[in-house]
Parts: structure tokens; C-alpha cells; sequence
């Protein structure tokens, strides 16, 4: 007796236990990565030359001989700008800490979307099998 065509794409299908343990793997290499992050904080840390405000001063004509630089933290706080003055020894420090809450950032939110995949498939798995 031929196959259908419906019957012949079911044969293809992974079985859900493949696609779930694929997912299961794919959740904990994600969150090996958890385990690598360093110190980490938000915001973004700024290079600033600035200019003083003396009209005399060669800065207020030319932006190549402003003041500087300065640096610091910017960061928001229930929807207002924060901004925090760093030394030049700090501001290398609260750069690399920055760039690890984005990392952190971006793992949450690709181990939150495997997540759900997962959640889908497990649910599928528990439902009772139908009859045809």
C-alpha cells in the first residue's frame, strides 16, 4: 500500500524527545555562560571634552583643545538619567562591567525564547495521546 504524503512528512518529523533534548542542551550551553560573566552593572560610560565657558579660552573655538578627557557613567533609574563622574583609572573598569550586563543581557533573553520552545514541546508530551 503507498505512503501518503502526510504520512511521508511524519516519517521526517524528529520525534518530540529529539527536538526537546536538542532544546534541553541548547538551554544548558546557554547557561554555562551564566557561569562566565564577571562583575557587571548598567549603563554606558562616556569620553567627554568639554568646554570650560571662558570666551578667552582656545577650547570655545577650536574642539580640537577642549578640556578632557572626562569620563563617566550614564545609566537610567525609574525613567531618570543618572550620571556618575569616573577617574580615568575606573572608567576601563565600569566599561568592561557595562559590556557584561549586555552579554547578560542577550543570555537571558535567548535562554527565556528556548524556554518557552521547551515548555511547549513538555506540555505536548504530557497531554494524553488522541485517537484517530
Amino acid at each position: 500500500m503507498p505512503r501518503t504524503r502526510a504520512a511521508n512528512n511524519e516519517s521526517r518529523r524528529p520525534r518530540p524527545s529529539a527536538v526537546l533534548e536538542r532544546h534541553t542542551r541548547r538551554f544548558l550551553e546557554l547557561e554555562q555562560g551564566l557561569e562566565q560573566l564577571e562583575y557587571f552593572c548598567k549603563g554606558t560610560v562616556l569620553k567627554r571634552m568639554m568646554k570650560c565657558g571662558k570666551v578667552l579660552c582656545a577650547c570655545a573655538s577650536d574642539p580640537a583643545k577642549r578640556h578632557g578627557p572626562y569620563f563617566e557613567m550614564t545609566y537610567k533609574v525609574d525613567g531618570k538619567t543618572v550620571n556618575v563622574k569616573l577617574t580615568p583609572e575606573t572608567a576601563p573598569l565600569y566599561k568592561a562591567a557595562s559590556q557584561q550586563y549586555r552579554k547578560l543581557k542577550t543570555l537571558l533573553n535567548r535562554l527565556e525564547k528556548i524556554s518557552q520552545i521547551i515548555l511547549r514541546h513538555q506540555g505536548k508530551l504530557a497531554q494524553p495521546k488522541r485517537r484517530a
